[in-house]
């Protein structure tokens, strides 16, 4: 049996109907939005109950865990804490404080010592990522190769003190970095800048005409990121999103990045000229 721990988004439901033949058990934070459908009834929990959850876990039985889905960080109530949990918050909370992969490990760790063996969700279903190649029609040039390249240094750079997973790149400049709030904002926060506004900025808004044309989105793990959780994703919202901006295309690291609808997201793709390099992950 898998015990599934599930977040906001469709990651969950692709992991669930994988799992399915052979048992699943799903727990959800309390506060995280699940979709309708993921046909199993999920455990709510509060992460100050999570001492009483591991145990019950062992109970159970389900020695496999994956975690899938989106998660914001919750706010810890102090009131909430049971008494079970009390000795772990010290290292919750510190956990809490630090950037996404430290803190996860932090979390993981927790349930490791409980015995259980945590699955990233691409384990649980590979077809989740891609293998090299470009299957669009549209293909990256040389150009698209030197912002790859570009695009994947700085997201190493990111990485490194743990702050995002892509960026924006056009002639070999960063136009646009992700940080906690996630790729979805990074974009929408791109094309605000494209907004009518005071003629103050007018120029900067030139320059950015100008480049997104030549820009492409990258998408890769940081570099020391345990790759059981949070790997990067892209579906068809991020596709809408690259094409209304006007880029050229999307590129994300080979077996790294779990694309959702691969079929609708390369036929998306397709209808907006835009290319998807899977490209071979940066040493």
């Amino acid at each position: 049996m898998l015990t599934l721990v599930a977040g906001a988004g469709r990651l969950p439901e692709r992991v669930v109907a994988s799992a399915r033949g052979s048992g699943v058990k799903i727990y959800a934070l309390e506060d995280v939005p699940l979709i309708a459908d993921l046909a199993v009834e999920a455990r709510r929990f509060r992460l100050e109950h999570l001492a009483t959850v591991l145990e019950e876990m062992r109970t159970i039985g389900g020695r496999d865990i994956c975690f899938a889905g989106s998660v914001a960080r919750p706010q810890i109530d102090p009131s909430q804490v049971d008494a079970a949990t009390g000795p772990m918050m010290e290292q919750i909370l510190a956990a809490l404080s630090q950037g996404d992969d430290a803190a996860l490990r932090v979390l993981l760790g927790f349930f490791e010592k409980a015995g259980m063996r945590v699955l990233g969700a691409h384990e649980v279903v590979p077809e989740l990522v891609m293998a090299e190649g470009v299957p669009t029609v549209a293909r990256p040039d040389h150009r698209d190769g030197v912002n790859a390249a570009r695009a994947a240094a700085i997201v190493r750079a990111l990485g490194q003190v743990d702050v995002g997973q892509a960026c924006i790149v056009a002639d070999g400049q960063a136009l646009a970095v992700e940080a906690l709030p996630g790729t979805n904002w990074m974009l929408a926060s791109l094309g605000a800048g494209m907004a009518p506004a005071p003629s103050a900025t007018a120029p900067t808004q030139s320059a950015l005409q100008g480049l997104l044309p030549r820009a492409l989105l990258y998408k890769a793990p940081k570099p020391d990121q345990d790759r059981r959780v949070d790997l990067p994703t892209i579906g068809l919202d991020t596709v809408e999103q690259a094409a209304a901006l006007g880029l050229r295309g999307l590129v994300i690291a080979a077996g790294e990045v779990i694309v959702l609808d691969q079929e609708d997201v390369i036929a998306a793709c397709d209808r907006a000229g835009l290319f998807l390099w899977v490209r071979k992950p940066a040493p």
